[in-house]
């Protein structure tokens, strides 16, 4: 049989793939937790006031990778699994690194010079393997909590601006959002009037402002999505799904 006989045509109806990012209280452990069947790993200790199914907050790599690998391998009814969050599961990568060289600083790992960060991958990727599996193995979804920071953006064609990013080293960054199916960008709205020459940011909506989804990427923040979404929805699990449920529809 030829190369050519394993062409395959038509799209593949897999569970996604989301890394959720914005600043702390927004709601995307909530999001996470209105997923169907969820089930969370914990890095950081933040879901005391959710409830939700999780596994003990996680102290180390080893740990992350024990649970992970229990739901790809034991019996189960979990249908999502949510890493909350992504940020800090770097510090557990980290950390892991500095143990394999004897350091106790990432950038000091294997003589410095940014090696540390090249090596966080390698445990990076044995992460996103893992996450591979249970989706194409056990049909489940999943989802990636991450913290936001403002970034210097150094863009070739104008002047450098900053935008939101999630709080990860870029290379971590950089290899999570190629993997994920969405980057959603979580946060509330606001007006900025200027008084006096001072800018004042008011909330837009009820609660502090109404709190959004940017699904697009723009000089503000990264974000992205391969299922044709609305720019801006509602942060809300099911404003989310019914949103992606409806692109669905349309493309059978």
């Amino acid at each position: 049989m030829g190369m050519l006989e394993n062409i395959q045509t038509g799209r593949e109806n897999k569970p996604p793939r989301i890394m959720i990012y914005g600043s702390e209280g927004v709601g995307k452990s909530t999001f996470g937790a209105s997923a169907p069947g969820a089930i969370f790993v914990q890095t950081e200790d933040g879901l005391g006031e959710i409830n939700c199914k999780k596994f003990p907050l996680a102290h180390s790599l080893a740990e992350v990778l024990a649970e992970l690998t229990a739901l790809r391998d034991e019996p189960h009814d979990f249908q999502t699994v949510v890493v909350d969050s992504a940020d800090w599961l770097e510090r557990l990568i980290f950390d892991e690194v500095c143990r394999e060289y004897g350091v106790r600083n990432i950038e000091k790992a294997d003589g410095g010079y940014g090696r540390g960060y090249t090596h966080a991958l390698t445990h990076w990727r044995k992460v996103i393997n893992l996450l591979q599996e249970l989706r194409d193995k056990r049909g489940m979804m999943v989802i990636l909590v991450a913290h936001a920071k403002v970034e210097r953006f150094e863009d070739p064609e104008n002047a450098a601006y900053d935008r939101y990013t999630p709080r990860l080293h870029k290379h971590a960054a950089s290899l999570i959002a190629e993997w994920v199916d969405a980057v959603l960008f979580a946060n509330k709205k606001f007006r900025v009037t200027k008084e006096n020459d001072r800018a004042i940011a008011a909330p837009i909506g009820s609660d502090g402002g109404e709190r959004i989804i940017r699904t697009v990427g723009s000089p503000a923040c990264i974000a992205k999505n391969r299922y044709g979404l609305p720019a801006e929805i509602p942060l809300s699990w099911q404003a989310f799904i019914d949103a992606y449920s409806k692109i669905e529809e349309q493309n059978k």
